[in-house]
């Protein structure tokens, strides 16, 4: 991959990390118009690293709440598990959240589904273009969430299985979350930051695997170029993100999912019909 790729790419996955339309979609398109071959290791593990430079933005913009714990005095009564959750309730509901996407992660990529979902241009358009549909709906089914509900242990889990759903590439990971939060009686804005939150401990995990299975399977990838181009595409998608985060949650809040919806009926569907009339999406074959 060439630094303009890079740079290409990281814009791209730092615009659309957290909106509702599949950051991780977008970059495969975006990979095949730039013309890099799909299936190398090394560009795999590219597309989940990078973002999570975009995460790194959401402790930065959000850094009271992963900083800030509860002092108040425990029930009287508290064991020692019960005080440290009093305290860290925050990051308990994190782990809480996370687990159904540990466990269903694991074994997707353990069978290499994940591998091969991420090489299937056509997957991304048809979920593209299911997910759009469902978005031009889901206000109107969903949008009677209440400042009143407050996020618990059962409510985070429930967020939780939602977001295993955005392991097939086009179904979006901020989308899966936030309607699965929308569910729970959450505000738009409330399941929006849960799933900002809920985003750092997933994709860190993530990062965390990939950047292990290249270096046990084959460490030749980590070339001087290979390293530059994975911290240029952090620092770009963390700088994107960071500017992008902050105009969804209040353009999300005002108008809802139905222009994100048409945006991904549109995409999805020039995509579709490029590849069923036999047309390549490289820019240069």
């Amino acid at each position: 991959m060439t630094l303009l790729e890079t740079i290409i790419i990281a814009i791209v996955e730092g615009l659309t990390e957290f909106l509702p339309v599949s950051s991780t979609g977008h970059m495969i398109i975006t990979q095949n118009l730039l013309g890099i071959p799909q299936g190398d290791p090394f560009v795999h593990a590219f597309t989940f690293i990078i973002q999570f430079g975009a995460i790194l933005s959401v402790v930065c913009l959000y850094w009271k709440h992963f900083f800030k714990f509860d002092n108040t005095p425990a029930p009287q009564g508290s064991g020692t598990i019960q005080k440290l959750k009093h305290k860290y309730y925050f990051y308990w509901l994190l782990i809480v959240g996370v687990l159904p996407a540990v466990i269903i992660g694991l074994a997707a990529k353990k069978s290499g589904l994940l591998d091969w979902l991420l090489d299937s241009v056509l997957v991304v358009a048809i979920m593209l273009v299911v997910g759009g549909v469902f978005m031009l709906f889901c206000d109107k089914l969903f949008n009677k969430g209440s400042d009143a509900n407050k996020l618990n242990e059962k409510r985070a889990f429930n967020i939780g299985l939602y977001q295993c759903i955005s392991v097939i590439p086009g179904v979006s990971r901020s989308m899966a979350t936030i309607v699965g939060g929308m569910t729970q009686g959450l505000t738009r804005q409330r399941a929006a930051e849960f799933s900002f939150f809920l985003a750092v401990p997933t994709m860190a995990g993530a990062t965390l695997l990939d950047l292990l299975d290249l270096l046990k399977e084959d460490a030749s990838w980590a070339t001087a170029h290979n390293i530059t181009m994975l911290i240029v595409g952090c620092v770009v998608a963390f700088i994107v993100a960071l500017l992008a985060m902050k105009w969804f949650v209040a353009f999300l809040t005002k108008y809802g999912f139905k222009a994100f919806g048409i945006y991904r009926i549109i995409v999805g569907g020039i995509i579709l019909i490029l590849l069923l009339t036999g047309h390549s999406l490289a820019m240069v074959d």
